[in-house]
């Protein structure tokens, strides 16, 4: 089965207003950016996004909070996104900020099949409202919900015809376990290749998991926060 879609802009023809979407990345490395951009350009509204982070200005998922398409963040930190920041304290934004562990366990529950697990990461915090708390061998734990989306946006440095995927370094992030928690699941590559010329023990996500794939274009290396070291004399 091809699963190859001609543009992004065809691969998520069909994501409605207020559907879910899980999108890998962390800061700006693995991220699925014409996946993103194709939203932008269909201007479908009131999603509630799950990633890591927003993105950085002008980049990103950023560009959905720019044209006000997202209701809701699922994420693990602001960083150092200016314009989420001030959507957050003027309230124009929902935002669900989960500890970086609980968020990945949370996806990979979904992906499982796993209705909800029992962590001690957040009791006695604000993390721990509303929740459900049980106590095993005299620690307190928390009841975390799994989470499942309608549509996973992934970012592979190559996949296949079939859906098959490859991560480049620390690329990989949160992709793989997104790819298992979606109802439909947007694979972009970087490179795409013919079946049988990804080597089997290299593959990290399965084609069963991705039910349609995008050749990416023009990547460019953007980096969140660059520092410079002064060498010793």
């Amino acid at each position: 089965m091809n699963k190859v879609k001609a543009s992004a802009l065809e691969a998520v023809a069909d994501i409605q207003d207020g559907a879910t979407i899980l999108c890998g990345g962390f800061g700006m490395a693995g991220v699925a950016e014409n996946l993103i951009l194709a939203v932008r350009e269909r201007g479908v509204k009131n999603l509630i996004c799950v990633s890591n982070n927003a993105g950085m200005p002008g980049h990103g998922l950023a560009l959905l909070l720019e044209t006000g398409q997202i209701r809701k963040m699922i994420s693990t930190y602001i960083g150092e996104n200016k314009l989420f920041e001030d959507l957050i304290l003027k309230g124009k934004i929902e935002v669900e900020l989960i500890p970086q562990g609980t968020f990945s366990e949370r996806i990979r529950a979904g992906g499982a099949g796993i209705a909800g697990f029992y962590t001690p990461t957040g009791v006695g915090t604000l993390v721990a409202e509303g929740k459900e708390m049980r106590e095993f061998d005299g620690r307190r734990f928390l009841l975390e919900r799994a989470i499942r989306a309608d549509y996973a946006f992934v970012r592979a440095f190559k996949g296949d015809r079939l859906g098959n995927l490859v991560y480049r370094k620390t690329a990989r992030n949160f992709n793989p376990v997104m790819a298992t928690a979606a109802r439909c699941t947007i694979a972009e590559v970087e490179h795409l290749v013919e079946p049988g010329q990804i080597d089997p023990e290299c593959v990290v996500t399965p084609g069963i998991y991705v039910k349609r794939v995008v050749r990416g274009e023009k990547y460019e290396r953007w980096i969140e926060k660059r520092t410079y070291c002064t060498p010793r004399r």
